[in-house]
């Protein structure tokens, strides 16, 4: 189908931006980061690559609406903030930004350096903000406690996911008794492997606690 504009003839999309996003999003699941291309999602749409961008004019900008789309799944299955405190809320906050984006094949991959589009991200920060500004911080404080909170998240769930793409899937190479035994003339270093390629639920926790504990210890905010 096409349709006449200022003289040239164009060609109508025959899918919206919503579908590109949900099939990109469904799509890194099964190939990661690395393999999805414009060229993949247009296949799985059964449209070709070119109808893409009507929508997205490059890679990065469908990361950037992916991204987006991933932050509004997060809040409508998080809800509101907990009630209590700023640590309350920090622990919480990235609670559950960890759990979103482990809901995806490098999930952390997407939201690092990505732009989310428009203000849908600013009602829960100007409430974050609030809430820290309310308990004595200053604005600038507020932002370095949940901006350095938040990058040790995107961090973590980065080096997870590499080891563990998905949860119960494991990449070849992360073996803990191999590492131990190939590096057996350094026994603390071997030890260590331990602490940092398993249980990443708790060693989640203990760092986050360390965050937090940081940042009650600089500032001293009740």
């Amino acid at each position: 189908m096409a349709t006449q504009r200022t003289g040239k003839t164009q060609r109508t999309p025959k899918l919206d931006q919503r579908q590109v996003v949900e099939t990109a999003l469904r799509l890194l699941n099964t190939t990661g980061l690395d393999g999805l291309t414009l060229r993949a999602i247009a296949k799985e749409l059964d449209v070709q690559a070119p109808a893409l961008y009507w929508h997205f004019k490059n890679k990065q900008e469908l990361l950037d609406e992916m991204a987006t789309e991933m932050y509004r799944r997060m809040v409508a299955d998080v809800g509101e903030g907990p009630e209590g405190g700023w640590r309350e809320r920090l622990l919480a906050a990235n609670r559950g930004l960890r759990a979103a984006l482990l809901s995806y094949r490098d999930g952390a991959k997407v939201f690092s350096g990505s732009r989310f589009n428009g203000t849908v991200h600013a009602v829960e920060m100007e409430r974050t903000l609030e809430l820290f500004t309310d308990a004595g911080f200053s604005l600038d404080q507020a932002v370095r406690a949940t901006t350095t909170a938040y990058l040790y998240t995107l961090g973590y769930v980065t080096e997870e996911q590499g080891v563990q793409p998905v949860p119960g899937e494991r990449r070849e190479g992360y073996d803990v008794e191999e590492r131990a035994r190939r590096m057996a003339e350094f026994p603390l270093s071997a030890a260590a492997g331990a602490e940092i390629f398993e249980n990443y639920e708790r060693h989640f926790e203990e760092g986050l606690r360390l965050v937090v504990a940081g940042i009650d210890a600089l500032y001293g905010i009740a």
